[in-house]
């Protein structure tokens, strides 16, 4: 992990086209902000993190969890 050290108002550069700047310490929170191309996906740690968690445990659903939801859905009417 690079470890570097910033002031207000201060950037780092990451490749061509990312920008990260400090734009406000109060106590012990920082706000930063991110300039970056649209297509660039950013997200908090803590928020994948929990999708991952949840991605996981849907994948582990147990085969009589599907069968609940499905009995909860309309029959299909018969063709006549």
């Amino acid at each position: 992990m690079l470890v570097l050290t910033r002031r207000l108002n201060q950037s780092i550069q990451i490749g061509d086209d990312i920008v990260v700047t400090v734009l406000e310490v109060r106590g012990d929170q920082v706000r930063i902000g991110i300039d970056a191309p649209r297509t660039t996906r950013i997200h908090r740690a803590e928020i994948l993190q929990q999708i991952g968690q949840e991605n996981a445990e849907a994948a582990r659903s147990a085969p009589s969890d599907v069968d609940a939801v499905l009995g909860l859905l309309p029959k299909p009417e018969p063709h006549a």
